[in-house]
């Protein structure tokens, strides 16, 4: 297990048990998620060392990482999809119309290859041996890791580059955060979705929200962290976006944890509830940011 000592917002060493959440996806492992007594940042810590991670990602349930549609979560997960994929490539291009896209961490492919149809000239990065698999079937430029990635785009700027649900799992923040900062055009556009710790169906499961899926995810953000590390990174925030349906999905893979049942019902009225709430607040259970350069 690797333990953080400094806390990745602002640097203290000062920490305070905040949750002990259970791996349900594959290990069934209990992790602990402590609080930066500075600046309140929540984190998994300790983690598994990075050479073992990868062993956390090994289930045909990590939905990003599958075109399964087995199972009723699965199923309502895909019928989804096709929708908020054009809803991404709507905003997206509400920034840059046309240009070079790199999708960071891009799973099966599926948002790249609507890129492509939409006529952007598409880059993506996938660590997962399957997804990468299943997505260069989409015909699409794709490469294993930072590494391979640089080595190949070396002349190479991005009008845009996206990382739905992948900044929670990035193991070496700040180097892949200053590879965005140089390989992002001056006027291009940095978009960031990540789950929302803060929301109401977060504060109702606690140690069940699915959102936290430890181990996988070593950073847990809300507005002001997100904001934080950003800036200090040299971007600033334009504006936020929610994400609607991910409180519905959420919701039923946390009653799933939480009872053992799907129990579509409960989970409906938590999403419905929690979104809501939101409408005052603007904690959505997940939330896009929208940077550009200083």
């Amino acid at each position: 297990m690797l333990t953080i000592e400094k806390c990745l917002v602002c640097g203290s060493n000062q920490f305070e048990p905040f949750l002990v959440c259970k791996d349900y996806t594959v290990s069934q492992e209990n992790f602990n998620i402590v609080s930066c007594k500075s600046c309140g940042f929540k984190f998994t810590n300790p983690r598994p060392d990075n050479s073992i991670l990868g062993n956390y990602y090994k289930a045909e349930s990590y939905v990003s990482h599958t075109d399964s549609k087995k199972g009723i979560i699965n199923k309502l997960y895909h019928m989804v999809r096709s929708y908020t994929l054009k809803q991404k490539i709507k905003l997206v291009s509400s920034y840059v119309s046309r240009g070079t896209i790199l999708d960071y961490g891009c799973g099966t492919g599926m948002f790249l290859s609507e890129c492509k149809k939409s006529g952007w000239e598409t880059f993506g990065m996938e660590p997962d041996n399957s997804a990468r698999q299943i997505a260069s079937e989409k015909n699409l430029n794709l490469f294993a890791d930072k590494n391979t990635l640089e080595l190949h785009i070396a002349e190479k700027e991005f009008d845009a580059i996206t990382l739905w649900h992948v900044l929670e799992h990035v193991t070496d923040m700040y180097n892949t955060l200053a590879f965005f900062k140089h390989k992002l055009k001056p006027d291009g556009v940095l978009i960031i979705a990540v789950p929302n710790h803060v929301s109401y169906d977060a504060q109702y499961y606690k140690e069940y929200w699915a959102a936290y899926d430890v181990p996988r995810h070593l950073h847990h953000f809300e507005l002001k962290s997100m904001k934080a590390l950003l800036e200090h990174s040299g971007f600033q925030l334009v504006e936020t976006k929610p994400m609607k349906f991910d409180s519905f999905y959420v919701s039923m893979l946390s009653e799933k944890y939480k009872t053992g049942k799907v129990n579509l019902g409960q989970a409906f009225k938590i999403g419905a509830l929690s979104n809501a709430k939101a409408k005052d607040s603007g904690s959505y259970s997940s939330t896009i940011y929208i940077f550009q350069h200083k």
